[in-house]
């Protein structure tokens, strides 16, 4: 149980060239396989860090590579969605500012380690990557989620959306509470 946590962390960076692959595929299948893989992803995401938290296996190792493997999951999702034109024109803005933010976040909390400043993850925060995750979801099923529920890329967009919007606020605080800490001269 103790290696758990970092297990399943690892096997989500492992699913990013699978769900490359999948991408790769055309038609349906490969619509569901992306879509699939993504759940999965997203699944051990969530009990990663349930198990470490459960059952008091966190270690350093997975308190580094956890947000790594989310981040490099969401980004390789929205570039493959961009590249294959189903995020497109304004909806790029909202892909953009949650890439941004993700890359603001992570650098954020790097500096403040060397202060020995923690940054932990607001309620909203999780609210936004759950919300992002089903807008990527949504969005990575293409045509196979259409043929289901016809509005299935529209709903993708629209979640993207309120993801990038909260993307923004949960940003915004974080950059708040990180600059409390900032040294502006060594």
């Amino acid at each position: 149980m103790h290696n758990l946590p970092n297990i399943l962390t690892m096997f989500r960076i492992a699913m990013i060239p699978a769900l490359y692959l999948a991408f790769q595929v055309d038609g349906h299948l490969g619509d569901w396989l992306c879509m699939v893989i993504f759940a999965a992803a997203c699944i051990t995401d969530f009990f990663d860090g349930w198990v470490a938290r459960r059952y008091d296996v966190q270690s350093g190792f997975g308190r580094m590579l956890d947000p790594i493997a989310d981040k490099l999951t969401i980004a390789t999702s929205l570039i493959l969605l961009a590249h294959a034109h189903l995020v497109t024109d304004i909806h790029l803005v909202a892909a953009v500012i949650i890439m941004c933010r993700e890359v603001l976040v992570s650098g954020l909390r790097e500096y403040l380690i060397e202060l020995r400043v923690s940054l932990p993850v607001s309620t909203l925060a999780k609210y936004k990557t759950t919300i992002q995750m089903i807008a990527i979801g949504f969005l990575l099923s293409d045509e196979a989620g259409q043929a289901i529920l016809a509005p299935a890329h529209d709903i993708g967009l629209v979640l993207l959306w309120i993801a990038a919007l909260l993307t923004l606020i949960t940003g915004y605080d974080y950059l708040r509470q990180g600059l409390k800490h900032a040294k502006w001269k060594d």
